[in-house]
């Protein structure tokens, strides 16, 4: 197995998430469509490819073929029911957080967030709905559906294969704060969401952990699809309604 070294770490989740920030920055300013669907187009192309080649590329050294196999090689036998139990217990956890810390992380963030985005289009905001709805019906519905795919399916599975699959067993420091480490680095490495970065970090330092620990990739996988879902459920009860 080829070890991955922190230089080399730090290379793999930078780089591609700062070509997505920067692509979405620059093409924001000329957009004619919601940002969010932009950024989940750009997302397509540009970050789940870089990820999942990196995976493909280690495969083809390890394994001698391209596949998923060097995300997968360190799992162990999955019992189905124990991993959909453990994405509840931490879905739930995920919840107390919502309610305890994101508020307060928010309230204490807030006016940094509102200076940034006094800089930018009204767009980047996406929490502004009244912008969302200005858009025809048909561009929401879009907007609602490739959403949905990107960031309950593609984007998870993706993020969960590349950091809890790939980093986490090729790092070159195996022990228990090994899935810490890099639950750290997923959450700052979303450049475009840069005020919720004590929340990501308790929801998903912990399912980590645990899967890290039980060699069970399809916990984290199952919670992060869960906790996507939630938001954007509640995204699209907002635009429509």
């Amino acid at each position: 197995m080829n070890r991955i070294t922190i230089k080399k770490l730090l290379l793999y989740i930078l780089f591609p998430t700062a070509i997505l920030s920067l692509s979405y920055l620059i093409l924001g300013h000329f957009c004619q469509m919601p940002y969010i669907l932009l950024f989940c187009l750009i997302g397509t192309v540009t970050l789940v490819p870089a990820e999942l080649g990196i995976i493909l590329s280690a495969s083809k050294k390890e394994f001698g073929s391209y596949s998923l196999k060097s995300a997968l090689s360190e799992q162990g036998r999955v019992s189905i029911w124990k991993t959909l139990l453990f994405a509840f217990l931490f879905f739930s956890l995920a919840g107390l957080w919502s309610v305890f810390v994101a508020p307060l992380e928010n309230k204490l963030l807030e006016p940094l967030r509102q200076a940034l985005l006094s800089r930018l289009p009204a767009g980047f905001d996406w929490q502004n709905i009244d912008y969302i709805k200005s858009f025809s019906r048909p561009v929401i519905l879009i907007t609602c559906i490739y959403y949905g795919l990107f960031n309950v399916i593609i984007g998870p599975v993706t993020e969960e294969l590349f950091f809890r699959g790939y980093l986490t067993s090729h790092f070159r420091i195996q022990n228990g704060f090994t899935p810490i480490l890099i639950a750290i680095l997923f959450s700052l490495y979303h450049f475009w969401l840069p005020f919720n970065n004590i929340f990501r970090i308790l929801v998903f330092a912990p399912v980590a952990y645990v899967a890290y620990k039980k060699k069970n990739i399809y916990i984290s996988m199952c919670f992060h699809c869960m906790c996507n879902l939630f938001s954007v459920i509640g995204f699209v009860l907002e635009v429509v309604r």
